[in-house]
């Protein structure tokens, strides 16, 4: 009988039905929180590129914990993350002491207002460490743990991280019940976390979110589709599994769509038109949101490295991007430099790049034409 509801999520942060490729990190998280003090999965760091599900992982992880008893606090880097934390970790400490409830509970709403020295930047991280150490403390006495999650790490501020970083070493030292993952951009990240003075997140346990490979791919949309009561043929699964590159977030919208093109016409029996259809609607829909954000706000001289750059099927060399553009390699530089510090495109080896973003190039070659 097939299913009422379609089983992909192709929402952003939502949780996949099957976690393709995932298992080993999120056993890494799970066994971090199941060790003692100091097990590696405890300082985690979750890199990718747009799409590829490092938000998805952020909310298992906190479901994970969660299911442990822990104290989840999910938070997004923005001006004021240090503020943010403090005030939640006393807001639920407080609230946890006049509830006398289980701290896996949020308390969304509870207020703590704190003096305007507390917050300052010179005293943030005293501040932050000493409101975490009293949540924790409060929370081992109900035998669990707090977990901070933290996504767009790119955006941080370098002293919210510097405030973080302290706070969460010595919880460590004091041997506190406590997990930190931080999720962002590759190359953002790496430059945030190889500043001398948040050296101590060196040793934070990383893991890349890469493309998942095809035949993963085409294995899950067999189990998937068949859960839900729509029968699909061998060549149907290997079109759309081929179709969505192993990128996790083209997965989703591929398997969404073509199990809604079948649902529109009450039949559970996916046919190819229901495969061409729904491809043509997951292209659309990675497009507008993908693709269209990534261009927007780059200058016309960007687009057009982009464009030179979208003429090779790989990486290709930069003074070859540059020959293309008809400008000469110190002036193509400049974009290039620009490209690379937003993670539009990536360096592949010396004197090489590629698109960071998957389905950019396939995108603007249509554009183009």
């Amino acid at each position: 009988m097939r299913s009422k509801e379609n089983p992909f999520k192709p929402t952003a942060g939502g949780e996949p039905p099957l976690l393709i490729g995932r298992k080993r990190i999120i056993r890494d998280f799970e066994k971090g929180l199941d060790n003692s003090v100091g097990a590696p999965g405890r300082i985690m760091l979750i890199t990718g590129a747009r799409g590829t599900g490092k938000t998805v992982m952020l909310t298992v992880f906190g479901d994970r914990a969660r299911a442990r008893k822990w104290d989840v606090i999910e938070e997004t880097a923005s001006e004021g993350l240090c503020e943010r934390l403090v005030n939640e970790l006393r807001a639920r400490d407080t609230a946890l002491d006049r509830l006398s409830i289980r701290p896996s509970l949020s308390f969304a709403g509870v207020g703590v207002s704190l003096g305007e020295a507390e917050l300052s930047p010179k005293r943030m991280p005293e501040t932050l460490r000493k409101a975490m150490a009293e949540r924790l403390v409060s929370l081992e006495k109900h035998h669990a743990g707090l977990l901070i999650s933290i996504d767009e790490t790119q955006a941080a501020d370098r002293s919210d991280m510097i405030a973080i970083a302290t706070a969460i070493q010595h919880q460590i030292r004091e041997r506190r019940n406590i997990a930190i993952v931080f999720a962002g951009l590759p190359q953002m990240v790496s430059d945030l976390f190889n500043d001398e003075v948040i050296a101590f997140l060196r040793r934070a346990k990383t893991n890349v979110l890469t493309d998942i490979p095809v035949d993963e791919v085409r294995a899950a949309f067999e189990t998937t589709f068949e859960a839900s009561g729509m029968a699909i043929t061998g060549e149907q699964l290997q079109t759309a599994a081929r179709a969505t590159e192993g990128y996790p977030y083209m997965i989703q919208l591929v398997g969404y769509h073509i199990w809604d093109a079948a649902d529109l016409r009450d039949s559970d029996v996916i046919s190819d038109r229901d495969v061409s259809d729904g491809l043509a609607e997951a292209r659309k829909d990675l497009d507008n949101a993908v693709c269209i954000p990534e261009l927007h706000g780059l200058s016309r001289r960007d687009r057009e490295y982009l464009e030179a750059m979208a003429q090779s099927d790989g990486p290709v060399a930069t003074a070859e991007v540059a020959e293309r553009m008809g400008k000469s390699a110190n002036y193509a530089a400049t974009y290039r430099k620009r490209l690379l510090d937003a993670y539009v495109i990536r360096e592949t080896e010396r004197g090489e790049v590629d698109f960071a973003v998957p389905f950019l190039r396939e995108y603007l070659r249509r554009t183009a034409a």
